[in-house]
C-alpha cells in the first residue's frame, strides 16, 4: 500500500489553487523549487504526472485533476486530526480595502480557511482611510489597503494594481456630453484619483450614480449606467475597459499592501496565505 507524504499533497494543493509555485512557497514559507521537488516527489510515488509545466503557467493534468479532490479531503482530514488535541481558536481580524477586493473573495477565503481551519477570521471590508485608521487604532490585527502617498511606509507591498475605465460592452459615450460617472461616495482616493485625471485633461464628466462599495459601483456599471474608475482585476466580469476607445486620460496604478505586526506562526500563515491568493489572481477575470 502507498503512503502520501501529508507535505507533499499540501504542497500539490496549493500549487493547484494558486497556478504557481512561486505562490505556494510564500504560503509554505519555503522555495520554489523545494515546492517543486515534494511534488515530483509525489508524482513518482503516484506514479502519474499531476501537473502540466509552461514556462508561463502551471495547470492541472487529467490525474491531477481527479486527484485534487481526495487530496483537498485528505489535507483537511489532517488539518482535523491536529485539532483534535486542543488547538485553541484564534480570532484574526482583517481589514481589506473594497477596492482590493472583488468576485475573488469566496476564493481568498477558502484558501486561508484551509491554511489555518482553527482560526476564526474576522474580515471588515471598508475604504482605504478607514482600514488604516482602524488599524492604527488597534481595531484590526492587519490590513490590506491602496497606497494612495508615500507617507506610510511600513507595510509589505503585495502587488500592484492598475486601474481602468471600466464599463459594460455596450456603453456609449458622446462628447460634448459629460461622461456619465458612478463613484464611491465621499471621501474615496479612487474617486479622488478618477475626477482630478478627468479634470486634468478636459473632460467634463457627471455623477450619475454613487455607491456604497465596489459591489455597488460594480452592478451600476454592469448594467450600463456609467463608467466607473475600477481596478482591472476587481472589475466585474463582461466589462471593458473604455479609456482607448473614447480618448479618457490613464489613470496610475496604486500598491495593495499589508499592514501587520502579528507575530504567531498560524496568523502570519494565513497572512501569507492571502498575499499569494492576491497576486495569483493578477490578469485573472
Amino acid at each position: 500500500m502507498k503512503t502520501l507524504d501529508i507535505e507533499a499533497v499540501q504542497a500539490f494543493v496549493l500549487t493547484a489553487d494558486l497556478k504557481s509555485f512561486t505562490r505556494a512557497a510564500e504560503v509554505l514559507d519555503t522555495t520554489q523549487s523545494a515546492v517543486s521537488l515534494k511534488i515530483k516527489r509525489l508524482e513518482d510515488g503516484l506514479g502519474r504526472r499531476l501537473l502540466e509545466r509552461t514556462p508561463r503557467q502551471v495547470r492541472l493534468s487529467a490525474d491531477g485533476t481527479a486527484f485534487l479532490e481526495p487530496a483537498r479531503e485528505l489535507v483537511a482530514a489532517h488539518h482535523g486530526a491536529i485539532s483534535a488535541f486542543g488547538t485553541s481558536q484564534r480570532r484574526l481580524v482583517i481589514g481589506v480595502s473594497h477596492h482590493v477586493v472583488g468576485a475573488d473573495l469566496p476564493m481568498l477565503l477558502r484558501r486561508m480557511s484551509e491554511a489555518e481551519p482553527a482560526l476564526v477570521l474576522e474580515i471588515r471590508v471598508a475604504a482605504s482611510r478607514d482600514v488604516l485608521d482602524a488599524f492604527d487604532r488597534g481595531q484590526l490585527d492587519a490590513a490590506v489597503a491602496l497606497q494612495h502617498d508615500s507617507r506610510r511606509l511600513d507595510g509589505e507591498t503585495i502587488l500592484s494594481e492598475s486601474f481602468g475605465w471600466m464599463a459594460a460592452a455596450d456603453f456609449e459615450y458622446r462628447p460634448p456630453q459629460p461622461l456619465r460617472l458612478a463613484t464611491q461616495a465621499e471621501p474615496c482616493s479612487v474617486r479622488r484619483m478618477a475626477v482630478d485625471a478627468l479634470d486634468q485633461a478636459g473632460v467634463a464628466w457627471t455623477e450619475v450614480f454613487v455607491g456604497g462599495g465596489v459591489a455597488t459601483i460594480g452592478a451600476a456599471v454592469s448594467a450600463g449606467l456609467a463608467v466607473a474608475a475600477l481596478g482591472h482585476r476587481v472589475a466585474p466580469a463582461g466589462t471593458v475597459d473604455v479609456g482607448m476607445r473614447y480618448g479618457l486620460p490613464p489613470l496610475p496604478t496604486r500598491d495593495v499592501v499589508l499592514y501587520s505586526s502579528l507575530t504567531d506562526a498560524r496568523a502570519r500563515q494565513a497572512l501569507r496565505t492571502l498575499g499569494a491568493a492576491l497576486r495569483s489572481s493578477v490578469g485573472v477575470r
